[in-house]
């Protein structure tokens, strides 16, 4: 801290006392509020004259001798209130103690001055809360980003854009949960630690059951256990939950972060692609005053019907001239190499695809977009493609360049799951650390039948940041990972 905040920090503790000694209490229990500020600010012409009582956080004071002003933030919004020493007689002495960051409370009438401001002039005052920290003075622009991250209780506090994100990220979770209650499904609830990690390409946290002496992993998907309660009768299931996955951290991947997956059974992947339209498109309508349209980075987005549909290795080509359907692992390997990829760590034809795509065609995707019909070694949870089984019925929606979701005609042949684990198996053994895990229970689990089923992965961050026109995962995630200062 520099000299002047730790004088400020000494003035401050220095009033601390003062309160004490006054035997005021600087930490009251509670406060009888009747009014947010908002309100009075709405109804103003109405509550003229009229007592009220508000309480909020102090951010500014203009203090002139025995009189003066200042304003008050609470949750959403601030009003200007006034000190008179006639008014508030002995009370009046708190005000010299009171200093920017206080919450305080005060009760008074409501008048507006020649101004138009809609005022309280206070009849008594109440401390609630003494703030030791001054506030920060410059809180915005890039050179603060990273600072805004890690104290994201000052972002808050100085920037109401923030604070409104955050409002519209609980509005588009709730909005998505009603669709999906809408459509009939049910939400539920499945194990964070699971014993087998399974239902994506990913490495797990790892942690430690004392009692049980086991070793548990941070679910990195909720799929096999979404499938479990298919099998047991549900028809229709989701869940909204945190993932976890120890990946690396850029403007798209947080290590813990929020995913829908719903499944609905004698559906397969087209019924799903009708279902990611109308969910966006009823988003879409919700929170842009009806519009099928947004802003998105300086693109106009329309979410109108119907999306357009690309299949994988066609999208490759158009971008990369190079047809990579017929390649097997070496030839898919060198072709790559060619074209810039680092192949070192890749283990599989599927994997090298993926980084090629990602490069190559992700990034020039701006309009919603299905891309559809994936490598099957990528895809070890879903059904073959009907006319060609070299690929599967999987789909990922786009938007603006970035992923946002996945979905499947879910493999429902318990024989042909047990021989994708055992390919999977020969993957890990070969190096791919992110190779899904080999899980007996959900085999033992599928023998005993599940219908055909579609479903659904989507990731609620990456729709959030969309729909609040953000540029970084970190803008719509209240505490982003970190790394120690």
């Amino acid at each position: 801290m520099s000299e002047r905040e730790l004088d400020q920090i000494k003035s401050r503790e220095n009033k601390l006392n003062e309160l004490k000694k006054k035997g005021i209490n600087p930490y009251p229990y509670q406060y009888e509020r009747t009014h947010y500020s908002s309100v009075i600010r709405k109804n103003l012409d109405n509550l003229i004259e009229s007592s009220v009582s508000i309480c909020g956080r102090l951010i500014s004071k203009r203090i002139h001798g025995k009189a003066g002003f200042a304003d008050i933030r609470d949750e959403f919004d601030k009003i200007q209130v006034y000190f008179k020493y006639d008014t508030l007689k002995e009370n009046y002495e708190l005000v010299s103690l009171i200093d920017v960051g206080d919450f305080i409370g005060v009760s008074g009438k409501v008048f507006k001055t020649k101004t138009g401001e809609p005022t309280i002039w206070v009849e008594k005052l109440t401390m609630l809360s003494k703030s030791i920290h001054p506030l920060p003075e410059k809180w915005h622009g890039l050179q603060d980003i990273e600072a805004r991250y890690r104290y994201r209780y000052l972002d808050l506090l100085m920037n109401q854009a923030v604070k409104e994100i955050f409002r519209k990220r609980t509005k588009i979770i709730h909005l998505i949960r009603a669709f999906f209650d809408k459509m009939g499904f049910l939400e539920v609830e499945t194990p964070i630690l699971q014993n087998v990690y399974g239902g994506a390409f990913a490495t797990p946290f790892l942690t430690h059951h004392k009692m049980l002496d086991m070793e548990f992993y941070l679910r990195i998907s909720d799929e096999l256990y979404l499938k479990r309660l298919i099998i047991g009768g549900y028809e229709r299931v989701y869940e909204m939950g945190k993932d976890f996955r120890n990946e690396g951290l850029d403007r798209f991947h947080n290590p813990e972060f929020t995913m829908l997956e719903a499944y609905m059974a004698y559906a397969d992947y087209t019924d799903v692609m009708t279902l990611v339209e109308n969910l966006f498109l009823e988003l879409a309508k919700a929170l842009n005053d009806g519009n099928e349209s947004i802003d998105y980075q300086n693109n106009k987005i329309s979410f109108s019907l119907p999306w357009k549909r690309i299949g994988y290795f066609d999208a490759i080509k158009e971008k990369t001239g190079i047809d990579f359907i017929q390649m097997d692992f070496g030839e898919a390997s060198s072709a790559a190499s060619k074209l810039g990829i680092d192949v070192k760590n890749k283990f599989s034809r599927g994997k090298i695809l993926d980084a090629v795509f990602s490069k190559f065609v992700e990034p020039s995707i701006i309009q919603p977009t299905f891309v559809m019909d994936y490598p099957k070694d990528i895809s070890p949870l879903t059904k073959e493609k009907r006319e060609n089984p070299e690929l599967v019925e999987r789909f990922e929606p786009f938007i603006a360049g970035m992923e946002v979701g996945n979905a499947y005609s879910e493999l429902n042949d318990p024989s042909e799951q047990e021989k994708r684990f055992l390919e999977q198996q020969k993957l890990r053994e070969r190096g791919e650390q992110e190779a899904q895990a080999f899980d007996k229970d959900f085999l033992e689990a599928m023998r005993y039948g599940m219908p055909p089923l579609g479903g659904l992965g989507l990731g609620i961050d990456r729709i959030v940041m969309i729909f609040v026109n953000a540029s970084s995962i970190r803008d719509v995630i209240f505490f982003p990972q970190m790394k120690n200062v």
